[in-house]
């Protein structure tokens, strides 16, 4: 079996006008890992891609560490207690970031909570109809989140399709940011790529961190293909695992994890909390946020 942590942000602190993401310090994470490392074996991506079937059928519990999103923090600051730590793990990065030097649309959104507050995100930039039952569902899926920043994220990442989605969020992120500059501090550089293909840590999280499912077959195809074309290239190296963005049963459907193994990808991860067996789809596999998890601060409430 298999048990996937997720992580996204790791810095010194979170201190910001508003809450706008979630994640660990150092020292927390040094720690889970710690607390991790007694529970199971961790597994290196190599060995996952050439004998996955070996260890979902393991009745040992195998763990996995992984990224999204590929933020240079994660390089600079989880990468060193990893390697200390003897833990491999994988980092999914997205290749807008590194190929057409732009801050992808999610954390512009990211940055834009900070300063502004969720409310006035709401009531002076977005007028969309929301039901009851998408109300529930975005307090679901945003579970770490005030009821107010839940309903603006799930009206940002699945109420709007992505072109609407960026026409807003891009008015307001000229208004407030500097793009060349935030993109030079948030991501990876190429040689960051580089040195993580040439540890096998390295895996696509498509090219503009859409939400697949929700796209048209063309689009999804493009979006796989891209990023594995493009990293393949960088690195002289042959992606085969993707983490698909958002992760949720919507967005990753059995079409999007098709074409995923028709591009060339040998496993695909979703956010979809539980422990992998013999029985998952290779290419719809589970994943803990790592809040989820011991050491995590949702731990013990699932």
């Amino acid at each position: 079996m298999l048990t996937v942590s997720n992580y996204h942000y790791i810095r010194s602190d979170f201190k910001t006008k508003y809450p706008s993401i979630f994640g660990l310090t150092p020292n927390e994470f040094r720690q889970q890992l710690l607390l991790l490392k007694n529970q199971g074996n961790f597994v290196h991506p190599n060995d996952l891609v050439s004998d996955l079937r070996t260890i979902l059928e393991s009745e040992d519990n195998n763990l996995l560490v992984t990224f999204d999103d590929g933020l240079k923090e994660q390089f600079d600051l989880a990468l060193p207690i990893l390697d200390e730590l003897n833990i491999p793990a994988v980092f999914f990065v997205n290749s807008i970031n590194s190929e057409e030097k732009k801050v992808t649309t999610v954390h512009k959104i990211h940055l834009l909570r900070s300063i502004i507050s969720s409310s006035e995100f709401l009531d002076k930039f977005i007028d969309v109809p929301f039901s009851p039952s998408e109300k529930q569902n975005a307090q679901s899926i945003y579970r770490y989140d005030d009821e107010k920043s839940a309903v603006l994220k799930y009206i940002l990442n699945f109420k709007l399709d992505f072109r609407e989605q960026e026409q807003i969020v891009n008015r307001l992120f000229d208004l407030y940011f500097e793009e060349a500059a935030i993109f030079e501090s948030l991501y990876m550089t190429d040689q960051n790529l580089k040195e993580l293909a040439n540890k096998g840590y390295l895996g696509s999280h498509t090219h503009s961190h859409y939400p697949l499912g929700l796209l048209d077959s063309e689009t999804i195809k493009k979006e796989l293909e891209k990023t594995k074309t493009y990293l393949d290239t960088l690195t002289h190296s042959n992606i085969k695992m993707v983490s698909y963005p958002y992760g949720t049963p919507e967005v990753c459907t059995n079409q999007v994890a098709d074409l995923a193994k028709e591009t060339g990808y040998k496993i695909g991860f979703t956010t979809k909390r539980g422990i992998n067996t013999a029985e998952e789809n290779p290419l719809l596999l589970n994943r803990f946020d790592c809040n989820d998890l011991a050491g995590g601060k949702n731990y013990n409430k699932i």
